[in-house]
């Protein structure tokens, strides 16, 4: 990133460090920024299907968010008491040594991480295009063009300024909150007119079939994958103002809100939907839209667009912390080079997401086994 201050490094030159220019608001913007992506519009068809019911799918949903809450809380402890970026691998480092942390690094470096980006990056450019192509599916080469563009923007934009970056994860974390709160306001709307017969308890609890607890474990699963990047603030710690009071504020304030968001989108869900539709439903808000914002239906696919674009950057904002970690302890080749910019930490990560998008077979691969693990499910 550019904007870095020099800080004295043993043996050698003095190292490049990043400014601490996150904020208080720019900090929950990261946390809900990372969890809300395609998730809340696609997972409560999984969550349902494995409930069984409508109360039990809520209760999922009012759990999964606790156990963000409680891992973040567990998380904030840790922030505070190793105040270093890097997240999981400076805490595996710390406390496991050093050939923990290099293979952590390692496989979220090289693995991990470029293959997350490269698929985030698929369902932005899937959604941008479906409204072009409303009756086939995308070109597989315009696809994969937009999503190389997409992360090639955004790595300029996270490799020229943190302000920036940062300004662009408030813009479109705000943006999402507005979309689920557009969905929110129509499905209180929809509860004022009477059309909440999928919530009375006697419906709500309604089974049509009986969950194992296999199922369970399954919907839970479903529901937890919805609140996934509450833990990546912590890649960014030696970036915020005041940490120690910073960071767990920022958990107190994202995780709870984030519950309720949630929550309450999925009451929307069924104001306009009877589990049936939403279990035949491929994208749940887009169907929302259609049944009840008419003309303006659209607005929903672009939101999910707009949605996952967030979250790239967010993704792409916390997890090239992880990458400048490694060149300062010198794990990878780039290390090896002692940095007069920040500049090469911060364009490096998108590398292997580049390179994953450009190889089709690579691709395809981890496409056909996301395929598999989603149809186990």
């Amino acid at each position: 990133m550019a904007g870095g201050e020099q800080r004295g490094a043993p043996g050698g030159p003095e190292r490049v460090a990043l400014k601490k220019e996150i904020g208080l608001v720019s900090a929950c913007a990261i946390i809900i920024g990372n969890i809300i992506g395609s998730g809340i519009f696609i997972s409560p068809k999984g969550v349902l299907e494995h409930t069984g019911s409508v109360g039990l799918a809520l209760i999922i949903w009012v759990l999964g968010g606790g156990v963000a809450a409680l891992g973040s809380l567990c998380y904030a402890e840790l922030g505070v008491t190793i105040p270093k970026s890097g997240g999981d691998y400076s805490y595996v480092t710390e406390i496991f040594g050093g050939l923990a942390g290099f293979l952590l690094l390692w496989s979220a470096v090289l693995i991990m991480y470029p293959t997350s980006l490269a698929v985030i990056a698929l369902t932005f450019s899937n959604y941008v295009l479906q409204p072009v192509f409303p009756n086939c599916i995308p070109p597989y080469n315009a696809s994969r063009i937009l999503s190389m563009v997409c992360l090639l923007l955004l790595t300029w934009v996270n490799s020229s300024s943190v302000r920036w970056a940062t300004r662009i994860q408030d813009i479109f974390t705000a943006g999402k909150l507005l979309a689920l709160a557009l969905i929110i306001i129509v499905g209180f709307i929809q509860i004022f007119k009477g059309n909440y017969e999928e919530l009375t308890p006697s419906k709500a609890f309604n089974f049509w079939m009986t969950p194992s607890v296999g199922h369970l474990a399954l919907a839970f699963l479903q529901g937890s994958f919805a609140f996934s990047g509450w833990n990546f603030l912590n890649y960014v710690t030696e970036e915020l103002v005041d940490p120690r009071r910073n960071l767990p504020r920022a958990i107190f304030i994202s995780i709870p809100l984030v519950t309720f968001v949630y929550t309450f989108t999925n009451i929307a869900y069924f104001t306009a939907m009877s589990p049936q539709e939403l279990l035949s439903s491929n994208a749940v808000a887009v169907t929302f839209g259609e049944k009840l914002l008419g003309y303006f239906s659209w607005v929903m696919p672009v939101s999910v667009a707009l949605s996952t674009f967030g979250g790239i950057n967010g993704y792409l904002f916390t997890s090239s912390r992880l990458d400048g970690v490694q060149f300062y302890e010198r794990f990878l080749c780039l290390g090896c080079v002692w940095l007069i910019t920040t500049q090469p930490s911060s364009i490096h990560p998108t590398l292997g997401q580049e390179a994953t998008l450009a190889s089709r077979q690579g691709l395809d691969g981890l496409w056909s086994s996301f395929s598999e693990v989603i149809q186990h499910l």
